[in-house]
This record gives C-alpha cells, structure tokens and sequence, in this order.
C-alpha cells in the first residue's frame, strides 16, 4: 500500500468548521479527500500531476489549492482554528532561506513582484517567521531572499497586540527597532554586533529560548514543498506555509 497521507477524525473535526461556505456553483466534491490530497502533495513535494489517484483528479485537487489561496481561504482557517489561543508573553523572529526551483520562476510581474531574489543560496525566497512563546507561528510573510530580516520586523510585530519580550539575533541588532519594540510596552532581547562601540545589555537566559523560532523552520520544512518552492505565486507558496501551519500545530 502506498504512503499517502490522510486526514484524521480528530484533525478534520478541527478543521471542517472553519471551511468558507459554498455559495455557487456545482456542489464541492468530498473537502476531505481533496484537502488530505493538497496536503499530501505539500509533505511529499510531488507534482501536481502526480497526486495518486485515492484523491480524485489532480486537476481538481490543485484548483482547490489555488482558488483557495488566491481567496485566503487558508490563512482565514488558520486564523480561526488559533484564534484566543496565542500566548505572547515572550515571542522571537526570524528569517529562513528557501531555494527557489526553476519551476518556480516566470509568475506575473518578474522574480521580485513573486518574493524571488538573488543571495548566496542562489535564487532564493526568505520566510520571515514570528513565535509565541510555546514556539508556534503567529505570523509569517515571503519576501525575495536578498530582503534583510531586520526590514519585516515591525510588519511581524504589527501582528502581535501584547508581549513582554521580544527575542531576536544580532541581524535585528537597530536603535530604531528597540525603540519600537518599547513603544509596544515590551522589552528587545537582542544582542548587539562586534562592530558596536559601547555593548548591548540584554537578557542572556530569555535569550536562549530563542531556539524556538528556528525549531519553527525546521518542523515547516519537513514539508518538502515548504523546503523547496515550486510555486511560481508567492502566494500560493504563503498558503503554502498556512497549510503546513495548520497541519503541524494545530491539529
């Protein structure tokens, strides 16, 4: 029997209630079955075209995947299924490389209007992440790989209402952005660069649970689809990313 993935009873129950309601057209076929396809496809990072068959048409099982996320539709359910259950006393951001695959290229608009850019990886797309304090992501955006991380930090933040500390390495290292962080009442737990002339105080201990943010890239990247991008829109590849959320921590 081949390895496939499927849903389980406990994960679709999660999951079901927070589907957009079909409001016109022919009626959805089986949502389990395609949305345990798409997911399927994400974790073994095969084509489209060669979603096995126990899920319907590939045809149908990717147009799912990108209406849905030309829609939000799957960053909607991941909102709802964490909704009231963050906890942001301490939260930590990061950026993560990920190789771009030829396939991925010529979307609409050139590399940089789909989050492609030149690093030293390569063409590379960087996935900006921010954590709560159990280690799960409440935020996530795409940019071209040669974006600095220190340039989504406020965006990240504008996500969170309320936390007490916010850890971060020495690239988020910005008189600026610690005058942000205590704007929003908190405290940056970011260490300062060799190159500064008068060191950075900050909290060593709390510091250390920054190893949660990369804990985050590392379970995503379990799906090879989130390791490797295939997607040429930088959307799909975010909805991508919602999925995978939604799949590793939330049900």
């Amino acid at each position: 029997m081949r390895d496939i993935f499927w849903l389980s009873d406990e994960a679709w129950a999660a999951i079901e209630p927070h589907l957009p309601e079909h409001k016109y057209g022919a009626p959805r076929v089986d949502d389990r079955r395609i949305i345990s396809g798409i997911i399927h496809v994400l974790k073994s990072g095969c084509r489209w075209k060669d979603c096995p068959p126990e899920y319907g048409p590939p045809t149908t099982v990717y147009n799912r995947f990108n209406r849905w996320s030309g829609r939000r539709y799957w960053h909607r359910i991941l909102q709802a299924l964490a909704a009231g259950q963050w906890i942001t006393t301490s939260v930590a951001m990061d950026g993560s490389y990920v190789k771009a695959h030829r396939c991925a290229h010529g979307g609409k608009g050139g590399p940089k209007a789909q989050a492609i850019g030149i690093s030293r990886g390569g063409q590379t797309t960087k996935v900006h992440a921010l954590t709560d304090t159990l280690g799960r992501p409440v935020a996530l955006h795409v940019t071209a790989g040669n974006v600095s991380d220190i340039t989504m930090a406020e965006t990240l933040l504008a996500e969170v209402d309320d936390c007490r500390y916010v850890l971060a390495d020495k690239g988020y290292d910005s008189d600026k952005l610690r005058a942000k962080i205590r704007e929003k009442g908190a405290k940056p737990v970011i260490p300062g660069r060799k190159s500064r002339k008068k060191p950075i105080r900050f909290d060593k201990v709390r510091y250390k649970f920054r190893w949660m943010v990369e804990a985050v890239f590392c379970r995503l990247k379990d799906f090879r689809r989130v390791a490797t991008r295939y997607d040429k829109l930088a959307r799909n590849f975010l909805s991508t990313l919602a999925i995978a959320t939604i799949v590793a921590y939330w049900t």
